[in-house]
């Protein structure tokens, strides 16, 4: 095979999900990145795939890790980059050495598959037309409060990950800054035999969370709703202001139709009211 870095999408909890692509990837590499050695010694004996030289490439490492599997690739190595779970790159190692690779000249692929991010957008039943990926919030400080201000007013459905120790106070956390009533898909165990999704208002979902969390979150969370028209009060304030700086009527319902974004005979209907 064509020497270069090829991202391999691996089983997010179902090995069933191992595409056969990506048994062929991992098969022809002359090395993987990974960020466990048992696990991915384990992955790759259930689907019988012999263990080629395998790199730690986590969290931790990554950053160290760059020269080495940049000086691999320059020697003529076909390198397979693998998480523990899903797509690399996504809440995982694996941004930094395709940066540095497709810097350095070298030909970078990917092998489609697995993403709890997907996953559990697609089965929210949210709007999945425009969405956002916040990862794992900032767990503390100036820096989760700000993110969580920002989805406030997001407008696009949201897709957070969330540890199980950590789910019910996020949970409330973002109940307190988005409000009770935004809409909300708690989503855990994907692919595996206690997967779950849970579908309510984040006011509701500290009931669900009741119980002791078990296993790993995805919470989708709908965007803030579009604001409602103007009330009849605001449009008439609009107009008294147009015709007080001397516009006659029918430039007065023109301006504040286009500047409200309202129909002009519903603007006309209310300036009958205006003497």
């Amino acid at each position: 095979m064509t020497a270069g870095l090829v991202l391999v999408a691996t089983p997010i909890g179902n090995l069933g999900d191992l595409s056969p692509r990506a048994v062929e990837a991992l098969s022809g590499a002359d090395v993987i990145a990974c960020e466990d050695t048992r696990r991915t010694r384990q992955l790759l004996a259930h689907s019988g795939i012999k263990t080629p030289r395998l790199v730690v490439v986590n969290d931790h490492t990554e950053a160290a890790r760059v020269r080495d599997v940049i000086g691999l690739l320059d020697a003529g190595s076909r390198i397979a980059v693998i998480t523990d779970a899903g797509t690399p790159g996504i809440s995982d190692p694996g941004v930094r050495l395709v940066a540095a690779a497709a810097a350095a000249g070298h030909r970078v692929e990917v092998v489609p598959g697995p993403s709890a991010l997907i996953a559990a957008l697609v089965v929210s039943g949210l709007p999945t037309g425009r969405f956002c990926f916040e990862g794992f919030l900032p767990r503390k400080g100036a820096a989760r409060t700000a993110r969580l201000e920002a989805l406030r007013t997001e407008a696009r459905t949201t897709v957070v990950y969330e540890a199980p120790h950590r789910v019910r106070r996020t949970v409330a956390d973002l109940c307190g800054a988005l409000g009770p009533l935004r809409r909300v898909a708690i989503v855990r165990e994907l692919t595996k035999l206690h997967e779950e999704t849970w579908r309510g208002s984040l006011g509701d979902a500290a009931a669900h969370l009741a119980a002791e969390p078990r296993g790993e979150y995805v919470l989708v969370i709908d965007g803030v709703p579009p604001p409602g028209p103007p009330a009849d009060d605001v449009v008439e304030a609009a107009l008294r202001t147009e015709l007080d700086a001397g516009a006659d009527k029918k430039a007065a319902i023109a301006a504040v139709a286009g500047r409200l974004g309202l129909p002009k005979r519903h603007v006309y209907q209310i300036a009958l009211g205006v003497r």
